[in-house]
């Protein structure tokens, strides 16, 4: 398989503290990855290796097949990112960093700007010193910035930060865009599981510096489960009785919700017997599991 990336036994300490630990990762060309993880879980640190912007302990990481090293810089060219909390300089437009991009980046185009700006939504501020922008409008211009040199891997850490639903919809079909139109390969970072879920095609899972696992999205929807979700007033009577008319096949997850993984049972005579019980029946439905519940399921058994 042609790989855009590819890491290989990543390691990363800060004053005694593992936080990346032996991370071998592929990033197909044409992908969009999608690595989740809590904060803290170590994603920035693993994307700043990529980057060279910080050197780890131990591993290697391979961007087009070429090894990274401090000699060969030059195949930054060819990638786009934004990393934590984007930094511009303030007292200068949107279009004045843009234009300062280009420089820095050896990019003649900059007509590409025009476009760019469009693409996020900023043409009608881009005379407006930094400084005056709310945090949604820089990470929109930090997203600008990222894609104006039209890249071939696009590395985005929690991109959608401070942007609101609407702002989120857009970017999202935006990074659809880039991939499907101009084949960018996207490596996209958020703690935000529904939408990784929507977006991409491959993910991986990162815990206390782990890689726990990274497989295509659809093997995931395949382990998905149907099941009936209860939410009733008292877990341990409404359990009880579900062991007693023959149901085994339950979780109860607290004190209100317990899932029936039982495609079977009628929710009509469910809810009948939960009420002549004298159980309180707050909700009764029918759901699927999401990439969240798989990956609350993975993680607690990694932890246990």
């Amino acid at each position: 398989m042609d790989y855009i990336l590819k890491t290989i036994g990543l390691r990363k300490s800060y004053k005694g503290n593992v936080v990346v630990n032996d991370v071998n990762m592929h990033i197909p060309k044409g992908a969009i990855y999608g690595f989740v993880g809590p904060n803290g879980a170590g994603k920035s640190t693993v994307m700043k290796m990529i980057l060279n912007l910080i050197q780890p302990d131990a591993g290697d990481v391979y961007l087009f097949g070429e090894k990274v090293t401090d000699h060969n810089y030059e195949i930054f060219r060819k990638v786009g990112s934004i990393i934590e909390n984007p930094y511009f300089y303030d007292k200068l437009t949107a279009r004045q960093n843009l234009e300062l991009h280009c420089e820095y980046m050896g990019f003649s185009n900059k007509e590409r700007i025009d476009e760019v700006l469009q693409m996020v939504d900023l043409r009608n501020v881009e005379g407006k010193q930094i400084r005056h922008y709310s945090l949604g409008m820089k990470q929109r211009l930090a997203i600008a910035r990222a894609i104006l040199a039209r890249p071939e891997f696009l590395i985005l850490d929690e991109p959608i930060n401070a942007l609101d639903p609407e702002s989120i919809r857009e970017m999202r079909t935006l990074f659809r865009r880039l991939n499907q139109e101009d084949g960018t390969t996207i490596f996209i970072s958020s703690h935000i599981l529904s939408e990784v879920n929507l977006i991409a095609d491959t993910i991986g899972i990162i815990q206390h510096g782990k890689l726990l696992t990274e497989l295509p999205i659809e093997e995931i929807h395949k382990r998905q489960t149907e099941y009936i979700s209860l939410q009733v007033d008292d877990t341990a009577k409404a359990a009880a009785l579900l062991k007693q008319i023959g149901i085994a096949n339950f979780n109860v997850l607290d004190k209100e919700f317990i899932r029936i993984y039982d495609s079977n049972i009628s929710s009509k005579a469910l809810s009948k017997a939960l009420i002549e019980s004298g159980i309180g029946l707050e909700s009764l439905g029918r759901k699927q599991d999401t990439l969240e519940d798989y990956f609350f399921q993975l993680t607690e058994t990694e932890g246990k």
